[in-house]
């Protein structure tokens, strides 16, 4: 068992590319280790802005012999009468290199054929090895490829120097072009020259020894521990997104965290266009006091043990002052104008060419807005329908700012605070900011009634517009992201438990596209359909992402329920149903049920005759129904469904008893008829949560 070495070292490599090249090359090395059947104990990988390198630990010396069964003609065609082998059976040895008289029997069920029990030497480690990393390199997730001077050898930048060893001795092969060798190099400024490794073990503590943490995951925490450290010095918490860290860490090999500072005045600001610009342009933590208030500090990581670190830090703030200087001076600009007049800049602002402007869309936006609130104030919410048709207007005139022309990421914000400068109703001003919500998959809902009228408003509109022009999503293609956005609808009618019909929403949708001048809609009945089958196929996304079974979900869609709180609620009732002890049985027996009642070319009677019940069993499912019913019927009205599927549960066994003793195609036509009268009742029942029958238990 030995310890294996490889390292590819390189320019500096893309900082966002750094951490997923190392796991896509941790990952292939390991299956082509694997396939090859070549034990070890470990991969530690190692990624630093300079190299990408592989230690393997107690890694086997070969791959293990292993034997291969070669089977060859048929007996009969391999001797002759006297037992002699014939040319088939000759020819067949020397191809192995053996004599006939080498050759064994074995037998099939097809009959008796000649074979060798041949054994296939394992192949040192070290002649694979080479090989091995190459594809991997080969292989790593690389948009694109450069070529460096007059090789013709590809990489995403290029390649330095390569180390390939075995414990302390060279592993010879050419990888990328250049030859392997025991010698890497430390920092670019504190330890530059080349140094020889002598054990391979000693890879890391060497590269420390040179002023490099190797290691992505121990240099992440250094600089994490360190950011708090500086932060909690001035009684502040550090802003650290993840995507942020990891491309920072990417940057440094030797992470030094230093603590500026820049002048209050600037706090003025909107905080997110400051931390915007920090983050982004300058690679910058930024620090916020418990309440989420950002402070005047940043927290940056450099990359040199400086011997005067101060004019580092001063470096840095000279650097930072122009970008907050010049968010400030947009943001004191845009303040020379009501909010409110910013919104004549969106008649010339276009928002699809087929669909109009974006004022237009605010007004079609404040229409519907307006349509929903009227439907929550039904439903109990407090909310202000003039404020609510205001705050859409205001919507999107921050778009025309000049803070959101500089700093896109602030639509919606920018409004939010422009709305407080401008003493609208504070409803009116956090609703801007909610529109947008949610963004992505996972992120926040909005909170305010007005924030949930703007987002849904928001979203149908741009929904019914472009399915109307006929640019639906086709493939992977999703300009408008509008699978994001049917999500986004759902999400929040489900989430904030709103009872509202979305059937309602995109007629009225649909309406306001064709209450102007211009009609907008053309085929008002086709897009209806189409926006209605988009947004039911969305529901299998988005519950499969959260780990429920397909014909769960096909189980619901097959009653095409049009409220997504009602939908949801038979998609938690299905589930809990499935885990009940009649579940499978009842899935079939509806099966069945479906069946027959699809095939029999008799019409059910109305109603159950109890005169014609003849049987016990019928008998029996006739009062089990009856009662189900009488139970199920409050609990259906308060959409209780899976108290419903629990009463229904019971109709498992007199079900059961049912179809097997009862004839249901009776030569009688009135007996078949009530029968099926019987079945179609029971089917109802079901039906009344979700189609039983689709379930694959």
């Amino acid at each position: 068992m030995t310890t294996i070495l490889f390292e590819l070292g390189c320019e500096e490599l893309p900082p966002k590319s750094l951490k997923p090249l190392r796991d896509a090359l941790t990952s292939s090395v390991t299956e082509q280790l694997n396939a090859a059947e070549i034990g070890f104990a470990e991969i530690v990988a190692f990624a630093a802005p300079r190299r990408l390198a592989i230690q393997i630990k107690d890694i086997a010396d070969k791959q293990p012999d292993r034997s291969e069964q070669k089977r060859g003609p048929a007996i009969k065609a391999a001797f002759d009468a006297d037992g002699n082998p014939t040319r088939a059976a000759i020819g067949f040895a020397k191809g192995l290199g053996i004599e006939p008289s080498e050759l064994t029997t074995i037998n099939t069920d097809k009959g008796d054929y000649v074979g060798y029990e041949q054994t296939i030497h394992g192949k040192a480690t070290a002649e694979l090895l080479p090989e091995i990393f190459q594809t991997a390199l080969d292989n790593l997730p690389i948009a694109k490829r450069m070529r460096s001077g007059a090789s013709k050898e590809e990489f995403v930048r290029p390649v330095q120097w390569v180390v390939l060893m075995q414990d302390d001795a060279v592993i010879d092969a050419t990888i990328q072009g250049h030859q392997t060798g025991k010698q890497t190099r430390g920092h670019r400024f504190h330890s530059p020259d080349y140094r020889d490794i002598d054990h391979a073990d000693n890879y890391e503590a060497l590269l420390e020894d040179a002023r490099v943490i190797a290691n992505f995951d121990k240099r992440q925490m250094m600089i994490a521990n360190q950011v708090k450290a500086l932060a909690t010095e001035v009684n502040a918490q550090a802003i650290v997104p993840e995507a942020l860290l990891d491309e920072v860490t990417a940057l440094v090999d030797l992470p030094i965290a230093l603590r500026a500072s820049f002048e209050p005045r600037f706090l003025q600001v909107p905080q997110e266009a400051l931390i915007s610009t920090m983050q982004a342009d300058q690679k910058y933590f930024c620090l916020t006091d418990d309440a989420g208030k950002l402070q005047p500090y940043f927290i940056f990581i450099t990359n040199i043990e400086s011997r005067d670190p101060a004019q580092i830090v001063s470096g840095n703030e000279k650097v930072v002052r122009p970008r907050l200087a010049d968010a400030e001076f947009f943001f004191l600009q845009d303040q020379k104008q009501p909010l409110f007049a910013l919104t004549e800049s969106l008649k010339t602002r276009v928002f699809q060419e087929q669909l109009g402007t974006i004022f237009e869309k605010s007004e079609r936006i404040a229409k519907l807005a307006g349509f929903i609130a009227g439907l929550l104030q039904q439903n109990g919410h407090t909310i202000n329908i003039d404020e609510t048709v205001r705050a859409a207007m205001l919507a999107k005139a921050d778009l025309t700012s000049s803070l959101v022309g500089e700093f896109p990421e602030l639509q919606g914000i920018a409004g939010t605070y422009y709305a407080r400068l401008n003493d609208e109703p504070e409803a009116v001003a956090a609703s801007l900011e909610e529109q947008y919500l949610p963004k992505f998959s996972g992120d926040a809902l909005p909170q305010t009634p007005i924030g949930i009228c703007l987002a849904l408003a928001d979203r149908l509109d741009t929904l019914v517009g472009i399915f109307a022009i006929g640019q639906a999503p086709t493939g992977s293609k999703d300009p408008f992201s509008l699978r994001r956005q049917a999500i986004g609808i759902l999400r929040i009618l489900i989430e904030k438990q709103l009872p509202i019909n979305v059937v309602a929403l995109v007629e009225q949708a649909i309406k306001n596209y064709n209450s102007g001048e211009t009609q907008k809609v053309a085929k008002m009945g086709e897009t209806f359909t189409q926006v209605m089958a988009f947004l039911n196929s969305r529901y299998r996304a988005m519950y499969t992402e959260q780990g429920v079974s397909v014909d769960t979900i096909q189980a619901v869609q097959a009653i095409n329920p049009h409220m997504p709180l009602d939908f949801d609620q038979r998609i938690h009732a299905v589930q809990h149903f499935r885990a009940l002890p009649q579940a499978a049985g009842l899935a079939d027996a509806n099966k069945r049920v479906a069946n027959i009642l699809a095939k029999s070319e008799d019409k059910p009677s109305d109603a159950v005759d109890t005169a014609l019940l003849q049987e016990a069993p019928e008998q029996a499912l006739y009062e089990a129904i009856e009662q189900a019913k009488a139970v199920t019927a409050p609990l259906i009205d308060d959409a209780n469904y899976t108290q419903v599927l629990e009463q229904l549960a019971q109709l498992e066994a007199p079900l059961t008893a049912f179809f097997a003793d009862v004839m249901v195609n009776s030569e009688d036509v009135a007996l078949r008829r009530n029968r099926l009268a019987l079945l179609s009742q029971v089917r109802a029942l079901f039906l009344t949560v979700a189609d039983i029958s689709e379930l694959q238990m």
